[in-house]
């Protein structure tokens, strides 16, 4: 069994995504433009996992580093897997996908050319989602 966040035997990476919602909104923030992946592209707080963390651990610290909200993991939503490239490797991500009920309101983001909406699902095509994070959100909301 490889150590969450580790390369381990599987050659990826592990991640762990938070669907925020709070009132029947859904948090969607928007990358910034000195992003390496996926620039300007709106989607939900996720990120790597560290030597030894738990997914659930790992999903609330990365929501309080990418937007400042302590949130509570309500339930674990789906896995999902995307490749990447880093330093002209490609890389496998695993990620697991959380549906986190905020415990705090302010939202701050750490770059200033960020955003961030409340979106009803019905207005998820307003921002530019891509896919693979529309689809985490839709695992998120089949069994709201």
């Amino acid at each position: 069994m490889d150590i969450p966040g580790s390369t381990g035997s599987t050659g990826g990476k592990r991640l762990a995504a938070a669907v925020v919602m709070r009132e029947g909104l859904v948090l969607l923030v928007r990358r910034s433009e000195t992003e390496r992946f996926l620039p300007r592209v709106w989607g939900v707080p996720c990120g790597k996992l560290e030597p030894g963390e738990s997914p659930e651990d790992g999903v609330l610290r990365e929501l309080k580093e990418e937007t400042g909200l302590l949130g509570e993991v309500v339930r674990k939503v789906g896995e999902s897997s995307f490749m990447s490239e880093y330093r002209g490797q490609e890389t496998k991500n695993w990620q697991d996908n959380f549906l986190v009920r905020p415990l705090s309101r302010h939202v701050t983001l750490p770059e200033p050319d960020q955003d961030h909406r409340w979106l009803s699902p019905d207005e998820l095509h307003t921002v530019d989602i891509d896919e693979y994070n529309a689809d985490i959100v839709r695992q998120a909301l089949t069994n709201f």
